[in-house]
C-alpha cells in the first residue's frame, strides 16, 4: 500500500509534486513486488470514495497486489477475507531487501 505523506482524500487533493511522488512510490513498489515474488501479475488501483469499497473513504491509498496464475478472485480487498501466505514481518523483509535504491 503506498500512501501520500500529507493526508488526502482524492488524487486531485494532491499537489504537483505530491502526485508526482505518489506515483513514483507506486513504480518502486511494483518493482520491489516484481522482484521479490515474481507474480504473474500485479493489480494496481486506489478505492476512491465509500461507493467504490474504500474502507477508509477520506484516506487516499494506492493498492499494489502481486496476482498469480489460479487466484480466484480479489479476496483481500474485497471480500474482508484476509489471506496470508506468510508473517508481516517476513514480507517487509522481502521487500525492503528488494526496494529500488534510485
Amino acid at each position: 500500500m503506498v500512501v501520500p505523506y500529507r493526508p488526502a482524500t482524492a488524487l486531485g487533493d494532491l499537489t504537483s509534486d505530491e502526485h508526482d511522488e505518489l506515483w513514483a512510490a507506486v513504480r518502486s513498489a511494483t518493482q520491489a513486488v516484481s522482484s521479490a515474488y515474481e507474480p504473474h501479475g500485479i493489480n494496481v488501483g486506489a478505492n476512491l470514495g465509500r461507493g467504490s469499497g474504500a474502507g477508509v473513504p477520506d484516506h487516499l491509498h494506492v493498492h499494489v497486489v502481486p496476482r498469480f496464475a489460479g487466484d480466484t478472485n480479489f479476496m483481500t480487498s474485497v471480500a474482508n477475507v484476509r489471506v496470508m501466505p506468510e508473517t508481516l514481518s517476513d514480507t517487509w523483509r522481502q521487500l525492503v531487501a528488494s526496494w529500488p535504491t534510485t
